[in-house]
């Protein structure tokens, strides 16, 4: 079993914005499973996110409204008899924060918050989740993981990375209808979070060299090798 601590500085040296001030007071707290860790940092981190604006991407709605707006479904207006109401069925594209990676973060609070851990905790999650009402939630079962990045929404990456092993068969059922998490990681992703661990530590430990990582394919998990140079 690895100590609950020891996830953390994994966690702090693989996604650097754990190192900012609000997450500060996080390293000095102790932490009886992971349930606990997963919602201090998420519950912390997505309060300095609202700060600086939550992630919004453009989806396509289809409804009936009053006001002409996008492309008009004639077809599904006639359907609806939407004329006699004096209204059209429109598809537009919304501005809106119910993008997929809201909907992941959302899941994964919901699902922490019937976990095993402590009241203040669900609290501090709950206070967040008040800015995720206009977003939906996501089967667990159907979660595309393969999320696309960009300079907009590169805070998310830690996010999402916490939220995988929430979700992918950690969390089970008991006997009371609660959530707890397992007693151990899903080894692919805690042999990648480790790899990650190890390059960020030595490329702060030792600035003079260059490290390149190495994969080597034929593996059922990833084996990588980190090399220094001159």
């Amino acid at each position: 079993m690895i100590p609950i601590r020891n996830i953390y500085y994994m966690l702090s040296y693989a996604f650097d914005v754990l190192n900012e001030q609000g997450y500060k007071r996080i390293e000095t707290e102790q932490f009886d499973n992971v349930a606990e860790l997963c919602s201090a940092i998420l519950a912390r981190g997505i309060s300095i996110q609202l700060k600086r604006g939550i992630n919004r991407e453009y989806i396509e709605k289809t409804e009936e409204i009053s006001a002409l707006r996008g492309r008009i479904e004639v077809s599904d207006s006639i359907k609806a008899n939407s004329i006699l109401k004096r209204k059209l069925v429109c598809s537009y594209d919304d501005f809106s924060e119910n993008s997929y990676m809201n909907r992941i973060i959302k899941t994964t609070m919901v699902l922490l918050l019937h976990s095993d851990i402590t009241k203040t905790r669900k609290k501090d999650l709950r206070k967040v989740l008040v800015f995720f009402n206009n977003v939906d939630l996501l089967d667990i079962h159907t979660i595309n993981w393969k999320i696309q990045y960009n300079r907009n929404n590169q805070s998310y990456r830690m996010f999402v990375s916490i939220c995988y092993p929430v979700i992918k068969g950690l969390l089970q059922t008991t006997s009371d209808g609660t959530m707890r998490l397992m007693d151990f990681l899903d080894e692919q992703r805690m042999s990648r979070l480790y790899e990650k661990f190890i390059l960020e530590y030595y490329r702060k430990k030792f600035r003079n060299y260059q490290l390149i990582l190495l994969q080597f394919p034929g593996h059922l998990t990833t084996a990588s090798k980190t090399c220094f140079h001159l």
